[in-house]
């Protein structure tokens, strides 16, 4: 089952089961108004990380108001601590756009 994301504008392109835990664990973390992820994997055949199905590279765009007056850096690292279960497993390689409302 996906996640619950009628608030919130959301892109899950190529949605497979790491896609949508990402956007889940985002989800349930931030709420945010806009998301999106990105299976990035097809990219990056022949390089570090790749693996045969893809859902090793993603491209993650985030807005939450969780993220108003929060330094860029910190709310990358409070992404990937959402995230830290995939980026210690199927995800090698994370490129993240973090926004509060009206940033982006």
């Amino acid at each position: 089952m996906g996640p619950n994301l009628s608030h919130s504008r959301i892109d899950l392109c190529k949605m497979g089961p790491v896609a949508e835990l990402i956007a889940q664990k985002l989800t349930a973390a931030f709420s945010p108004s806009r998301l999106e992820v990105v299976d990035d994997s097809d990219r990056h055949a022949g390089h570090a990380g790749h693996r045969e199905g893809g859902e090793s590279h993603f491209n993650v765009l985030i807005e939450s108001a969780a993220f108003a007056g929060v330094p860029r850096v910190a709310r990358q690292r409070q992404v990937y601590a959402a995230l830290a279960e995939e980026l210690a497993g199927p995800v090698h390689a994370l490129s993240l756009k973090v926004f509060a409302p009206g940033e982006g």
